[in-house]
């Protein structure tokens, strides 16, 4: 079975509420919602985390963004300032989740990012202006 990474249909963002960490996942297309409404539980995300033992993980919906938010709970080592952890405000954890691997769904091509998104293909290659950009030119002395 072929798979995806998470973040190829997702971008996420991440942060601490104390020893809790949230962690939103934003699907880039209404098919991607959709897919992820069934392929990306609180038990998968858990089992994803489960080097840092999560308490539980509660996952809010938000289909009108396309969206879910997942809660942590106690997953922090105790929070920004009594944890030892490198990552104390769990500011990593939305990165790290978009690696997570899912069966490849049959219509991927709906779930991609529009081509606008794609940053690095629409920049022009160093030391090129982007049509209608170039840089004035020197005036003649």
């Amino acid at each position: 079975m072929k798979k995806i990474r998470l973040g190829d249909i997702a971008h996420g963002r991440s942060g601490d509420k104390g020893n809790h960490a949230n962690i939103g996942v934003i699907a880039y297309t209404l098919a991607g919602h959709d897919h992820l409404a069934t392929a990306l539980s609180g038990d998968k995300v858990k089992a994803y985390f489960h080097s840092l033992s999560p308490e539980k993980v509660d996952r809010f919906d938000l289909p009108r963004l396309f969206a879910f938010n997942f809660v942590l709970w106690n997953v922090l080592g105790g929070g920004a300032s009594d944890s030892l952890r490198t990552d104390t405000q769990g500011k990593a954890l939305a990165t790290a989740l978009l690696e997570m691997e899912l069966p490849e769904p049959e219509n991927l091509a709906a779930m991609l990012p529009p081509e606008a998104m794609l940053l690095p293909d629409a920049l022009p290659p160093a030391g090129k202006s982007a049509p209608g950009n170039a840089p004035p030119k020197a005036p003649k002395a």
